[in-house]
């Protein structure tokens, strides 16, 4: 059975002047497509199957990200039904001299571990082994709430 942490994922992408808006800042649209592609990740490798998404809830954009800032994107698995993997989204804007973050985005998406022709596949139990992973499911099922 998949551990929790073994789907835990993050990505940078430096933001340039073709991600942004007129404010100088990333499209809401680059951001989401960030997430929903790690996501999507995190949830094959849980999985070990291809993973189409089901469903992004409620995206809350908090802070911009700048020009030039690192795009930080976070995601795991925290919960799984039958064909169902729930994954945590978090998106920050990291300095890239620095490596100083600061939270700009988050999310909770469901994707859906799927066959060749497209068909629902089972997935496996989620384990949850060490206390890294505990507080990561834990800080999951408290925001979804």
């Amino acid at each position: 059975m998949p551990e929790l942490l073994e789907t835990y994922l993050e990505n940078r992408w430096m933001v340039q002047p073709n991600h942004a808006n007129h404010l100088g800042t990333t499209h809401g649209g680059n951001v989401l497509k960030w997430m929903d592609e790690l996501g999507g990740m995190a949830a094959m490798r849980f999985a070990s199957e291809s993973c189409v998404t089901a469903r992004m809830d409620q995206v809350n954009f908090k802070r911009p990200i700048q020009i030039g800032e690192t795009a930080l994107v976070e995601a795991y698995v925290y919960d799984a039904g039958a064909t169902s993997v729930k994954v945590r989204l978090k998106a920050a804007r990291e300095d890239p001299r620095t490596g100083e973050r600061e939270p700009t985005t988050e999310s909770y998406s469901v994707y859906v571990a799927v066959d060749e022709a497209g068909d629902p596949m089972e997935v496996p139990a989620l384990t949850v082994n060490s206390e890294r992973g505990e507080a990561l499911q834990e800080a999951a099922l408290d925001g979804e709430r």
